[in-house]
């Protein structure tokens, strides 16, 4: 995640949405909460990127809503420490000699078990007690699907953690139709905690949107509610410092992310966001344009609205990605960015952060970068997605969502 800007103005919240074939915007501000005094209670199922693995005879393999333990680490990168010196024991750098354990001491039961020797037990600061080796973290991988709503996030190659954090959920409207909820949050580099902040900001904003739709909020204002959630939760981290604490450390930025999410029901598609963490509409007929949804808080962007620089330019100063908007303690005054549209073909949302769209910046890059089957195999096109960055050089934490949206039905129209 790119530093917070500079002190720089922050730019104006985006207006009306530009008109996109297959995707009018509403352009309509934030309709106020619908009152229901006998308000349905439908079963609302989520999903947060923290959730356990399971265990047993399954826990050998990655499953839906499980962290991926074991999986190779990448030429230079990827959980690979306490080797050798290529000079020692006259083997290569990548070699090193695991010590028999002792047989003589028994594993507690449930201990972890090291997935370097498979033997040793892993201590509490997270390295096996037999061979050294450093274990990956439960973040470091993270993969789970929620009825139609898939996400996928990585560590990258370059990060020592996993700053992203993303929820995805279903529920039901009061009329009972369903509807699809997913929030990528990514950790301000900058700033203190931010892999807390960000987590604490998906499940704040996740559980507003789950508890606010099925009450019949209109979406649009769910998605506003649930923002400045997500801001209260990450504000509540910088609470918990303590005067004492930042007494000592005055210098440290308060936990900051950045946030995006989208809602999805049967004719409707709203997202939200703050920072810059994107959304895009790729339709399934790829005959027809994508489109980018949101407007990034960011450097770059507030020279190119502003009329100062060429889009081209702004991209290429060292202070492009620096973000002007952000969840945090510190922020500027908050505005929850948010816009509503109506499709009127299928398609799929890609909710994701820069780790992501670094490699696939503008609409038409990101449609070549998702699966043609993305809308039938959400969770299969968010890995390829993933794995699109890491081929790419994985310089960030890789966080996104796929969220498919439905065909409108037969004479429901796009006005």
């Amino acid at each position: 995640m790119s530093p917070k800007g500079d002190g720089a103005a922050r730019p104006a919240a985006p207006g009306p949405q530009a008109a996109v074939p297959g995707i009018p915007g509403t352009g309509a501000p934030a309709y106020p909460a619908a009152a229901d005094p006998h308000p349905a209670a439908p079963d609302a199922q989520s999903v947060s990127a923290s959730d356990t693995a399971p265990t047993g005879a399954d826990a050998a393999a990655p499953v839906q809503g499980a962290p991926v333990q074991d999986r190779p680490a990448a030429s230079g990168a990827g959980v690979r420490l306490d080797r050798r010196a290529s000079n020692e024991g006259g083997g290569g750098g990548d070699d090193y000699t695991l010590q028999a354990p002792d047989p003589r001491v028994a594993p507690e039961p449930h201990a972890a078990v090291c997935v370097a020797c498979r033997a040793g037990r892993v201590d509490d600061d997270g390295y096996c007690e037999n061979c050294g080796h450093a274990q990956p973290r439960e973040r470091d991988h993270m993969e789970q699907e929620r009825g139609p709503v898939a996400a996928v996030s990585d560590r990258g190659l370059r990060h020592h953690r996993n700053e992203d954090a993303f929820a995805v959920g279903t529920t039901t409207l009061p009329d009972g139709s369903p509807v699809s909820v997913a929030v990528v949050c990514d950790g301000v580099s900058s700033a203190t905690r931010p892999d807390e902040a960000s987590l604490a900001a998906s499940r704040a904003a996740n559980a507003s949107l789950l508890d606010a739709l099925p009450r019949g909020t209109h979406p649009q204002q769910a998605m506003h509610e649930a923002i400045l959630a997500a801001s209260e939760a990450v504000n509540a981290l910088a609470d918990e410092q303590g005067v004492e604490a930042r007494e000592h450390a005055p210098q440290q930025n308060a936990p900051a992310c950045t946030i995006v999410a989208a809602v999805v029901t049967a004719g409707l598609l709203v997202v939200g966001w703050v920072g810059d963490s994107r959304t895009y509409w790729i339709p399934v007929d790829r005959s027809a344009p994508a489109a980018r949804l949101t407007e990034d808080d960011s450097w770059a962007a507030q020279m190119v609205a502003a009329g100062l620089m060429g889009e081209a330019e702004a991209y290429a100063d060292h202070r492009a990605h620096a973000i002007t908007g952000w969840l945090g303690a510190d922020a500027y005054e908050l505005e929850p960015h948010t816009a509503a549209f109506k499709p009127d073909r299928p398609g799929v949302v890609v909710v994701c952060t820069d780790g992501l769209w670094n490699y696939a910046e503008s609409a038409d890059e990101m449609a070549e970068a998702v699966p043609a089957d993305a809308a039938e195999r959400p969770l299969h096109a968010a890995r390829v997605l993933v794995g699109h960055a890491l081929d790419g050089g994985g310089h960030d934490n890789v966080t996104v969502a796929l969220v498919p949206f439905p065909a409108v039905p037969q004479g429901a129209g796009s006005a």
